[in-house]
């Protein structure tokens, strides 16, 4: 295991927890990122704003020339920690957020350059077994995730299917795709935990997918084989879970409920602040029902049970269609919820809403991790937050159509 420096190591532990979630400080997160980093880009990284940055920019924090403030980036980069923007002009770099970040990224390489099993022992440890970092996560709101139902097991009720509700529109717009490795099957494999489901299987979009190419993360793939990858672990009986935003795609997980972080959590504590469900939800005709429980078994958060020698669908549901691609007397069908969850336009307006929520705006407002200033400014602003109704009168449907009116003010097409 890596040198653990607690000055550098934990100072990038609490920048992390600026973001929304962001990441909950402990010793088991400060070894983690020993192994992703070494004390002095610790240090650096450490210094990075929560919004994009340019090369030169952190070139005049870190007070480097600006190639070897880009070469520090790069380097992070090619370890899942930095996130670039090729698109932008000039290119911009952003620390990559715990969760659909770094944590995925590290585990997505397979060419050994870092120690794949020490991480998924120190991720366990974190995700599973100590579990704050996932209540974390669990908290937010809106969620971090969502579900994408399985398409074809929608007939009944395409009339209320969006195209934000399809895993292959998502797939049709994009102007880039990878595949990786899945985080969680591979982190289990090292525990001698894992399922036999398909490890190729973390797909990403657009930016993202980009990024992840270029460092050889992931392998850049045509949409007729996304599509195919997709149809595979519908199969196979795995979710879909991405990004929970209408617009901006950057990652779609094919997860299974005995290896997925995410799905764990849910199932141990029952928040879809970790996952939003999706927009429909499994219903059993007790008529058809013969009572043989194979969607008991496959459900992957179980939400079947059986009640009376037929199945009884609980609120745990999260819409994913497993049940009824396995039944095998037609007995589940998909139906549209009584209010659809929902779901923010883009990744600017999710990060807004769970910022106000987490009460971590001021974070984002006032970014230079190097100012005093600016950490007084954003402590007082998150102290604002906190206060007796100052969140609940923000979260209003008035008050939200102001802040949005605002954001594309502020920020035209920022994220979009």
């Amino acid at each position: 295991m890596g040198h653990l420096n607690r000055n550098g190591h934990r100072k990038l532990a609490e920048r992390l927890e600026q973001y929304v979630p962001g990441a909950f400080v402990s010793e088991t997160l400060e070894r983690i990122l020993a192994q992703l980093v070494d004390e002095e880009q610790a240090r650096l990284c450490s210094l990075m704003p929560l919004r994009k940055v340019t090369a030169a920019h952190m070139a005049e924090v870190w007070g480097l020339d600006t190639e070897r403030a880009r070469a520090v980036l790069e380097s992070r980069g090619s370890k899942g920690g930095v996130v670039e923007f090729a698109a932008d002009t000039p290119m911009t770099y952003a620390l990559a957020p715990p969760v659909l970040g770094f944590v995925e990224f590290s585990m997505m390489r397979v060419h050994g350059e870092l120690d794949a099993k020490a991480l998924a022992e120190l991720y366990y440890q974190y995700c599973q077994v100590e579990g704050d970092f996932i209540q974390q996560q669990g908290a937010a709101t809106p969620a971090l995730s969502r579900v994408f139902p399985h398409e074809d097991m929608l007939e009944d009720v395409s009339s209320e299917v969006l195209s934000y509700d399809r895993v292959s529109a998502g797939i049709d717009a994009a102007s880039c795709i990878t595949v990786g490795m899945c985080y969680c099957r591979h982190k289990m494999d090292h525990l001698g935990r894992a399922c036999d489901g398909t490890m190729d299987a973390c797909l990403t979009f657009n930016n993202v997918a980009r990024h992840l190419s270029k460092h050889g993360i992931a392998r850049e793939i045509t949409k007729d084989e996304a599509h195919a990858i997709v149809r595979d672990c519908m199969d196979q009986g795995m979710i879909q879970i991405g990004d929970n935003t209408r617009a901006g795609l950057a990652v779609i997980c094919n997860c299974c409920g005995c290896c997925c972080d995410l799905l764990l959590g849910y199932r141990r504590f029952g928040s879809t602040g970790l996952v939003s469900p999706s927009a429909f939800a499994a219903r059993v005709d007790p008529n058809a029902c013969t009572g043989c429980g194979i969607c008991v078994e496959r459900c992957p958060v179980d939400a079947i049970s059986m009640e009376a020698d037929a199945a009884a669908v609980n609120e745990a549901c999260l819409g994913c269609g497993v049940c009824a691609r396995v039944c095998p007397s037609d007995a589940l069908h998909m139906v549209a919820r009584a209010e659809r969850p929902w779901v923010p336009r883009d990744f600017v307006e999710k990060t807004l809403f769970a910022s106000i929520d987490a009460a971590k705006t001021g974070n984002y407002l006032f970014d230079d991790q190097t100012s005093r200033r600016h950490a007084v400014l954003r402590r007082a602003v998150n102290a604002t937050l906190r206060l007796p109704g100052v969140r609940r009168g923000l979260q209003t449907d008035p008050a939200k159509r102001a802040l949005i009116r605002l954001l594309d003010w502020a920020m035209p097409g920022e994220g979009r």
